[in-house]
């Protein structure tokens, strides 16, 4: 960035107020509660999830719900903080007024977990009251909150009827893909008719991280003394995996309308598996003769949420990563709101981006990527 564009947008964030700034957040999770899903499953699985309910909750990590993570550590004073949770839409909708936030697509909580759960039939059932339930409670019941449908991977079939099901619902913005534990990786045939489903449906997946420790690739972190050393890796390594895995089975190449995001592992590591790839392909494109582009040309279409934010020591360094990877047109502000490591938007916003490139970033790059307007209103049905 030369000095006059940086003193431009020095300038104008002096008079203007991050109140006045369109802010569209990528990332925010409601807390699932399996007692409320119950009323939206079918039996035997509504017992288990009333079952389920009755047993002691700690932060996603609920036994037959969500397969708790495992303590490798000493506990410390202070530590991550309390967990907080947001459990009606009108208490969400309240506090990210206060945080600026306009319009918000969300997640789930346990549920980022999804994948670990062994048992077929119940994984899908509990995906297919998730949906239901978030429709019904979350979608329309307070304005600017829109979702993802959850797509358990242990049964894409399933997960194909959910998205054609919920296809047109005005609130429904995005499939969201677990990759906590998924096996295998996202790349896999057996997935297409998620991808299919979602390419005709015109919406985005949405692969999300989360930490754990699990004998699956590539969150096999037990080896690490601290969780300082497993939570650097295992979101980003779980990112990377699934990118890598998606690129060289040639997912985009089989969906070239699909549209794919990356969220909750930040930005810096994409520059990294571009260059990377495209070494490797340049020296074994014979193995993947389907791509008829390096694997950058596919990867500068995809989306990338920016949380957790990296925080550089010059915050001009987040600006040439984000050039690295064409990522002007492609990051997407996330918060991760209300998690305990969530990004205010102020921490996006005061970057030294230019202005027409901070408008991007922190809603006009999520409004094409969901395919929805300023209010949140969905443009494509």
């Amino acid at each position: 960035m030369t000095t006059s564009v940086l003193e431009a947008a020095v300038v104008e964030s002096s008079r203007e107020r991050l109140q006045d700034v369109l802010i569209i957040d990528a990332d925010v999770h409601v807390h699932e509660s399996p007692t409320e899903m119950a009323a939206y499953a079918e039996m035997p699985w509504r017992l288990a999830l009333e079952t389920a309910g009755t047993l002691p909750e700690r932060y996603l990590d609920l036994p037959g719900f969500s397969p708790g993570a495992a303590e490798l550590g000493p506990k410390f004073p202070g530590g991550q903080g309390p967990a907080r949770m947001v459990k009606t839409a009108s208490q969400m909708r309240e506090e990210l007024h206060k945080l600026s936030i306009n319009v918000a697509v969300l997640f789930p909580d346990h549920l980022l977990k999804l994948a670990v759960i062994t048992q077929k039939e119940y994984a899908a059932a509990v995906a297919r009251a998730y949906n239901a339930w978030l429709i019904d409670r979350w979608l329309t019941r307070a304005p600017g909150l829109l979702g993802c449908l959850i797509a358990a991977p242990q049964d894409p079939e399933n997960a194909a009827q959910e998205i054609a099901k919920y296809a047109k619902e005005p609130g429904v913005v995005g499939v969201y893909l677990p990759t906590a534990g998924v096996d295998p990786l996202w790349g896999d045939r057996k997935y297409d008719s998620i991808y299919q489903a979602a390419q005709d449906a015109d919406l985005p997946v949405m692969l999300h991280a989360v930490q754990l420790v699990h004998p699956v690739f590539p969150f096999q972190v037990q080896g690490f003394d601290t969780e300082l050393a497993r939570h650097a890796l295992a979101h980003t390594f779980s990112m990377m995996a699934n990118l890598v895995s998606m690129v060289t089975t040639g997912v985009m190449v089989r969906f070239p309308h699909l549209r794919i995001c990356f969220t909750e592992a930040g930005i810096s590591w994409v520059p990294f598996i571009i260059n990377r790839l495209d070494k490797e392909y340049l020296e074994r494109r014979r193995e993947v003769p389907f791509l008829v582009n390096r694997p950058s040309h596919y990867i500068r279409k995809f989306y990338f949420g920016t949380q957790p934010v990296e925080e550089p020591e010059s915050p001009m360094d987040l600006v040439t990563l984000t050039k690295l990877y064409g990522g002007e047109d492609t990051t997407v502000f996330a918060s991760d709101w209300p998690h305990h490591d969530f990004d205010h938007p102020i921490k996006v916003y005061q970057l030294p981006f230019s202005p027409e490139v901070r408008r991007k970033i922190l809603a006009e790059n999520a409004m094409r990527l969901f395919k929805i307007d300023a209010q949140g209103y969905r443009t494509n049905t």
